[in-house]
């Protein structure tokens, strides 16, 4: 069981070290280049799901957020020009964010996956994902949550101004999340090819 996990697993940890590195490089003024990469995290859950089952798939997200946590550690550890690499909130905000999303995930999948294929596999990375980015931008830069590391000053990302530079005046951190999730709406969409394809090649050789 354990063997047939480890694709998984490395594809998993994979993507979270390269959401770790890449997040570090904007993209623009509202999203980060980890941004294109985080989103396929929901990927390899549902393919573990579907070809494996929901404790298989929940022991990969175990495996993933292992791999957050390390890499979170490893950050706080670097110092860059505005302080450590990672702060204990966004360290928190991203943990927790992974695990309740990715875990809701799972669930939600299992509701839906007797329905037409790309049911279970579109809506619930919509969902969870949504999630994901509420409660990570909110712990990481909600003025309502600086009581987490009052010595971080993250009074930068409460700065008014138009949401993505276009609507009403919102928080900086608002228009962070809104870019966020949209990039995560639009893989959830494009992440349905691989996942048709795999899956239809990986139960075809199995049959």
């Amino acid at each position: 069981m354990m063997r047939s996990l480890i694709p998984g697993i490395l594809a998993m940890a994979a993507i979270v070290v390269a959401s770790n590195i890449l997040v570090q490089h904007p993209l623009g003024a509202y999203l980060t280049w980890g941004a294109l990469t985080y989103p396929f995290a929901f990927l390899v859950t549902d393919l573990t799901n579907r070809l494996q089952g929901s404790a298989a798939a929940r022991r990969v997200v175990l495996a993933g957020f292992a791999t957050g946590i390390v890499c979170s550690f490893i950050g706080t550890q670097i110092v860059g020009e505005f302080g450590p690499l990672v702060t204990l909130r966004i360290a928190i905000g991203s943990g927790l964010a992974f695990l309740a999303a990715q875990l809701l995930d799972i669930a939600v999948f299992n509701r839906l996956r007797a329905g037409s294929w790309w049911k279970a596999p579109l809506v619930a990375p919509i969902i969870s994902s949504s999630f994901d980015t509420a409660i990570f931008f909110t712990i990481a830069f909600s003025a309502t949550l600086t009581f987490i590391e009052p010595s971080n000053d993250v009074s930068w990302a409460g700065a008014a101004t138009p949401l993505l530079g276009l609507g009403p005046i919102a928080p900086f951190w608002v228009s962070l999340a809104a870019a966020d999730w949209l990039v995560k709406l639009l893989i959830a969409f494009v992440a349905l090819l691989p996942f048709r394809l795999i899956v239809g090649r990986l139960l075809v050789k199995v049959a």
